[in-house]
């Protein structure tokens, strides 16, 4: 058994030895191309600029402009690596390739635990997807390996109360009692990664592994198998990363978003991968996750600086993916585990307001970026990755104001001979190169457009075009997500600069739950939109008595952003995103060919009944069935200060309703079991004309309905 264990041990080494030199050579590959291509943009751009970089604006701009070139650059050489890999059959090194077929199927399973961590998120639409998950592992007859866990973080009691009786419904339904666990935190501390580590500390010990999902997460029973079988095969793996799938699109916006996501991800995740090899990102769900070495090493600590620098963790995915690669384990992207899939924002105004939240979340990664200790370079340039996703905004923006000033001083100011800097007895004179400049900006949308087209051949040469509707459909999908993309830019470009300006001054931010339905308002679009729109009406009535040239430079911007507010409405309409489907435009594959966890989920939601008469605390306190459910999930330590401060409480409750207590002392109550035990009684004996007396007349309205 020694020498076994000794000779595994040697096969573990020299494939990490391996897969590091690839890695190796692969970043060189990738830093070459892209700083040298980098460095010949920038020599065209000297060339371009009137005092060829002779002056602190003209510095200003090149700096600016090699940054986001190199940013642009890294994205197109990861889809052109991603391309030819896929040429090629795929990357002979990821954990799947080397693990396919017999060897992995005879792989035994271990302990497995699907947690979804919950806040404020629709209850039914949730927890039916988990409820398709349970059924697809039930059909492939590995159930017994998995347990699931609801971990909820929700603070209001009408949403807690009812987690917990659609939990309770779900176990009877599927038979799940002592396999599907809810827990509900009293103490929010950490967000999401605190409500995890929680989970891990009181059960954590029970299991090998642990499935992260999030609320609009599904995962197919085969690629649930298949990661714990992975993770099985190669003990050097902490985390195992999918890349999912958009899904589920009904608005024009979020249609737009799964097909960009399906199909550019082929290219895009593979080219990931293959730079990353085993020192890859952790996207925060549908991953696996191998459960000691995550205790023992990614615990997160209070970041100790100033304003947004201080305090919790609030992106904790990244960071935690670093102290695994730390710590001496893997962390691996696999595009190649299918069926995984997630949900986009319906509208553009939920996208912003999300990406407000992880904006904050992923500046914070510059203090573990810069003062992280034993860290990978790998890592630090993930980070550096999710600091520029947001930076870039601000960069972007900066560069149009500097190229604004450097119009306004060659239009209307005096054409400076010895601008500062220049050494020299002759003049340094001004020049004009057009014919240079609109090769380097078609060279720039180059790097935007080509792998756009590149995923169509891509599709067309693994077969895959007739699963989006054709090569003529899918050749005008791809023309519709670009003018959209176009128009989408400058709106994300001011609205990201504004939320790293926020986050920089440590402003306050609202953490909610994410709208999953209800489209964009005309008002509600004027409104968020309104600066943007008079920033770029300004900007191109400015532009264009400055200089009717740079006023036609001027105009892919401005454009966008005068039209933001209608565009919003436009791309938030599920009508508009409907009729492009009916069109076969914007199809994925799964909309073409069912995937049955899916069709469950689905299915799952469309059995969920209107508008309910009782809201869940109503219903906690006046049904007999629900109130002895939850005073079963309630606290019993009734000491006597406390049942002095819930008495009255109770007493008004019952006596005005809920709305007579704040939310706070909602829960205290709902988590109190004496206390639930007296509102039911003191409910049913209340007089007809009472506030509990009229939601027990309409209970029995409504009963009486369904009986008919």
């Amino acid at each position: 058994m020694t020498d076994m264990a000794s000779e595994t041990d040697r096969v573990a080494r020299r494939r990490l030895g391996d897969w590091r030199r690839v890695a190796t050579f692969r970043r060189f590959l990738m830093t070459l191309f892209v700083v040298g291509q980098t460095l010949v943009a920038c020599y065209f751009l000297l060339w371009v600029l009137p005092y060829h970089g002779g002056t602190a604006l003209e510095l200003g701009l090149l700096v600016l402009f090699a940054l986001l070139y190199m940013w642009i650059a890294v994205g197109f050489w990861t889809a052109i690596l991603g391309f030819v890999l896929r040429l090629a059959g795929g990357d002979r090194h990821s954990p799947l390739m080397r693990h396919a077929g017999k060897q992995l199927d005879a792989t035994p399973l271990a302990k497995t635990a699907i947690i979804m961590p919950v806040y404020h998120e629709p209850v039914h639409w949730t927890l039916s997807g988990l409820k398709a998950v349970y059924r697809d592992l039930e059909r492939s007859g590995h159930l017994n390996d998995f347990e699931f866990h609801i971990l909820s973080d929700s603070r209001d009691p009408n949403v807690w109360l009812e987690e917990q009786a659609t939990w309770y419904r779900l176990c009877r339904e599927l038979g799940a009692e002592g396999r599907l666990f809810y827990r509900r935190r009293r103490v929010n501390l950490n967000f999401k990664s605190g409500n995890v580590a929680d989970f891990l500390r009181r059960w954590g010990r029970r299991y090998r592994y642990m499935v992260v999902l999030d609320a609009d997460s599904l995962l197919s029973a085969n690629t649930v198998v298949r990661m714990v079988k992975l993770m099985e095969r190669d003990p050097n793996i902490g985390i195992l990363q999918t890349a999912p799938s958009i899904i589920n699109g009904e608005s024009l916006f979020a249609r737009v978003q799964q097909f960009s996501n399906r199909l550019y991800s082929s290219l895009f995740a593979t080219g990931l991968a293959a730079i990353q090899m085993g020192d890859a990102a952790f996207w925060g769900h549908n991953a696996i996750i191998r459960i000691k070495p995550f205790m023992d090493h990614c615990g997160l600590r209070k970041l100790r600086g100033f304003g947004l620098f201080r305090g919790p963790i609030m992106s904790h995915d990244f960071v935690e993916a670093a102290y695994m690669g730390r710590a001496g384990y893997e962390v691996w992207l696999e595009p190649g585990l299918g069926n995984s899939f997630e949900e986009s924002p319906p509208t553009l105004s939920d996208e912003l307001s999300r990406d407000n939240r992880w904006s904050r979340g992923n500046l914070q990664h510059l203090a573990i970026l810069l003062f992280g200790r034993r860290l990978r370079l790998a890592h630090r340039m993930a980070l550096l990755n999710g600091v520029m996703a947001y930076m870039a905004s601000p960069l972007w923006l900066a560069f149009l104001i500097l190229t604004t000033m450097e119009a306004v001083q060659m239009t209307l100011g005096s054409i400076n001979y010895f601008p500062e800097g220049h050494q020299g007895l002759f003049p340094l004179w001004p020049e004009w190169r057009p014919e240079w400049a609109l090769g380097l900006a078609l060279s720039t949308l180059s790097l935007l457009f080509i792998p756009k087209f590149l995923a169509i051949v891509d599709a067309v040469i693994h077969g895959s075009a007739w699963h989006f509707g054709g090569f003529s459909r899918l050749f005008v999908s791809v023309l519709t997500e670009i003018v959209v993309s176009v128009l989408l830019a400058p709106v994300r470009m001011m609205a990201h600069s504004r939320y790293v300006v926020g986050a920089l001054l440590n402003l306050s931010l609202t953490w909610a739950g994410q709208n999953r339905t209800q489209e964009t308002s005309w008002r509600d679009a004027f409104l968020t939109q309104a600066p943007g729109m008079l920033i770029g009406a300004g900007w191109a009535a400015f532009a264009w008595r400055l200089d009717p040239l740079f006023f036609l430079w001027s105009l892919p911007v401005a454009i966008p952003l005068v039209l933001a507010a209608p565009t919003s409405v436009l791309l938030s309409r599920v009508g508009a995103g409907q009729a492009l489907r009916k069109w076969g435009l914007l199809l994925i594959p799964e909309e073409r060919q069912p995937v049955p966890v899916l069709e469950d989920a689905r299915a799952a939601r469309r059995d969920e009944k209107g508008e309910p008469a009782l809201t869940a605390l109503e219903a906690a306190v006046i049904r007999p069935r629900l109130n002895r459910l939850h005073q079963a999930l309630a606290r019993n330590d009734r000491h006597t200060r406390r049942a002095q401060l819930l008495a009255p409480l109770a007493a008004s409750c019952a006596r005005d309703g809920p709305g007579a207590l704040s939310r706070s002392e909602l829960s205290q109550l709902c988590r109190d079991r004496q206390s639930l035990a007296e509102l039911h009684q003191l409910a049913w004996r209340s007089p007809p004309d009472s506030f509990w007396g009229r939601r027990i007349s309409l209970l029995s309205r409504d009963r009486q309905r369904a009986d008919c």
